[in-house]
């Protein structure tokens, strides 16, 4: 079978047959390739040695070279290239414990993890595929290469990566390899929380973000995401709910925008409900507070995850006022938007619309009306540039210096206290009206002092 790949990557195949080596593109490329896709780059794996390597090519960068791995830079783009290996397997980082150079394409393709990664291409070979890739490709699974609980136990981050295939790409997993990772589930915890947080991230940003429930299923969320796997088990017994919390969890996180921020939000905006579940005398179940608790836990995830922290403001900001019901006027709109800015106001939105999605659907258009009648004040707002933030203000502190007020607290709450009024009607915010009040405000300061 031959398949299309790029000019340069063709060039450095060529270059290394020259010299009298094998070459080929594997892994993902070809996976790619075969599934008539353009793929992001390309690897090479080859019997050539790392310091033959730097013999045949003149820009050579040492990017793994204690594991058989340099990058060439042919034509402006970076090829990774390996020695054929077998690997001693993963305690934690991204990069095997050891390394066996070995001298076949076959022995280093048997180190894979799925049969879809372990195929290989030369335009002088074809496809090489030992391992059947091309039929789970043509069935949508993913299957381990050989013996699935081996391949795991090589490197636990590969049941992640299972999933996160099923994600991208559509796929089911195969019934041996679900079964295995059931079995080696514990082993996920030997993974280091940045290796996690880049393959949820993964699926949270694929076609299909719902694969996140499979964690559920095959026994790894109670060891990434403990805090939601409790979420299955909790009811929510009121009119508005068809689903318990770990699956109205996953509808709205499938239902949001492709967003990596908003699907996050999603998938965090409810986990403090079992934290706050109550009934009532009629045995509805009622989640009071539950946004705040929610965040709280959010807030920790995240960090144990470590992901950045401007990602976590957001996210957590989201969740907060995910049930917020805001009112279709100027002044609430604005209010939310002076919290927020415009960005996440617009995403706050989107949050609210996916969780409706996911609730009993006879409410929905009145909720989707609600939250659209919100957006057309936002979008008066916008366009008649009318104030929400400071800076919208035509005065700022230096104006307020200038008529009596000291740098320092003064000036914020007053300069806060005049948005105020120019989010109740922005003909208010105008430069002779402001002072005059920001002067009021001012001598009541005074007062206060004396």
């Amino acid at each position: 079978m031959q398949i299309k790949i790029s000019d340069g990557a063709e060039s450095v195949l060529d270059r290394l047959h020259r010299k009298g080596y094998e070459a080929y593109i594997a892994g993902g490329a070809v996976r790619d390739c075969v599934m008539g896709k353009t793929p992001h780059d390309y690897d090479i794996a080859t019997s050539a040695r790392p310091d033959e390597v730097k013999k045949i090519f003149k820009k050579v960068i040492d990017t793994g070279i204690a594991h058989g791995t340099v990058t060439v830079i042919e034509g402006g783009s970076g090829y990774e290239i390996t020695t054929f290996r077998k690997e001693g397997g993963y305690s934690d980082s991204r990069h095997p414990d050891s390394v066996e150079f070995v001298g076949s394409i076959r022995d280093d393709l048997e180190r894979r993890d799925f049969t879809i990664n372990a195929m290989c291409y030369s335009p002088q070979t074809g496809v090489i595929d030992y391992f059947g890739g091309i039929e789970d490709i043509k069935a949508g699974i993913v299957r381990a290469v050989g013996e699935a609980k081996r391949r795991f136990g090589e490197d636990a981050l590969r049941m992640l990566r299972a999933v996160r295939f099923c994600a991208a790409l559509g796929f089911k997993l195969e019934d041996s390899t679900a079964a295995a990772i059931k079995s080696c589930a514990p082993l996920i915890k030997r993974v280091s929380s940045e290796r996690l947080l880049g393959e949820l991230n993964k699926i949270l940003i694929s076609d299909h973000p719902d694969a996140v429930a499979l964690l559920h299923e095959l026994g790894l969320m109670r060891y990434i995401l403990p805090e939601l796997e409790v979420c299955f088990s909790t009811p929510q017994k009121n009119k508005y709910h068809i689903y318990n919390v770990g699956d109205h969890i996953i509808c709205a996180t499938a239902a949001a925008e492709k967003d990596l921020i908003l699907r996050w939000a999603a998938l965090l905006h409810d986990i403090g409900k079992p934290a706050c579940i109550s009934t009532d005398s009629n045995g509805i179940i009622h989640f009071y507070g539950h946004h705040k608790e929610s965040a709280a836990m959010a807030k920790d995830i995240l960090y144990r995850l470590h992901m950045d922290h401007d990602s976590i403001r957001d996210i957590l900001l989201l969740i907060e006022n995910h049930d917020v019901r805001i009112e279709a006027s100027p002044p609430a709109v604005k209010r939310m938007l002076a919290k927020l800015g415009d960005k996440l106001f617009l995403k706050l939105l989107s949050l609210q619309i996916a969780d409706n999605r996911a609730k009993d659907g006879k409410y929905f258009a009145e909720k989707q009306k609600r939250i659209d009648e919100v957006r057309a004040v936002y979008e008066d707002i916008v366009a008649e540039g009318q104030p929400y933030l400071l800076s919208d203000l035509v005065i700022n502190g230096r104006d307020l210096i200038k008529i009596g007020f000291k740098a320092g607290r003064e000036i914020g709450d007053t300069l806060k206290l005049l948005l105020g009024e120019g989010v109740i009607s922005s003909e208010l915010n105008n430069r002779d009206y402001l002072l005059s009040r920001a002067r009021e405000f001012r001598n009541k300061y005074s007062q206060k002092g004396e």
